[in-house]
C-alpha cells in the first residue's frame, strides 16, 4: 500500500501549486485522504482532508479560502490546489489515508498510510 506525492517546488509569494497524491495497491474510494505539512522543527500540521463518504473537504483555518482539496477516484488520485501561497506555507507536504470515519486533522495518528512527502518552498 503506497501513496506518492508530487507537484511540490519553489514558488514566489502569491503563486500557486497543485499537489497530487496517487495511491497504489489500494483504492482511494473507501479512504479519507488528508494533507499534512511539517516545517523544520515543528510538528505535523493537518492542512486539509477529503472524506470518503461524500467527498466533503475540510480545511485548517490557516489555509481556508486559499487551498482546495479534490479527488478523482477514476485516477485514484487526490489533489491539493494551493493558491495565494505565503512564505509560512513552506514545508514538506504529505498525504495520508485512513479508513476510520472518526478521523480528525488534529490527530495525524488517525492516518495509517503515508506518502514520502513533497517539498513546497514559498519565497517572499
Amino acid at each position: 500500500l503506497m501513496l506518492v506525492e508530487s507537484g511540490g517546488g519553489l514558488v514566489q509569494s502569491g503563486g500557486s501549486l497543485r499537489l497530487s497524491c496517487v495511491a497504489s495497491g489500494f483504492t482511494l474510494d473507501y479512504y479519507a485522504i488528508g494533507w499534512f505539512r511539517q516545517a523544520p522543527g515543528k510538528e505535523h500540521e493537518g492542512v486539509s482532508c477529503i472524506s470518503s463518504s461524500n467527498g466533503s473537504g475540510y480545511y485548517a483555518d490557516s489555509v481556508k479560502g486559499r487551498f482546495t482539496i479534490s479527488r478523482d477516484n477514476a485516477k485514484n488520485t487526490v489533489y491539493l490546489q494551493m493558491n495565494s501561497l505565503k512564505p509560512e506555507d513552506t514545508a514538506e507536504y504529505y498525504c495520508a489515508a485512513t479508513s476510520r470515519s472518526d478521523w480528525l486533522l488534529a490527530r495525524p495518528d488517525d492516518f495509517d498510510i503515508w506518502g514520502q512527502g513533497t517539498q513546497v518552498t514559498v519565497s517572499s
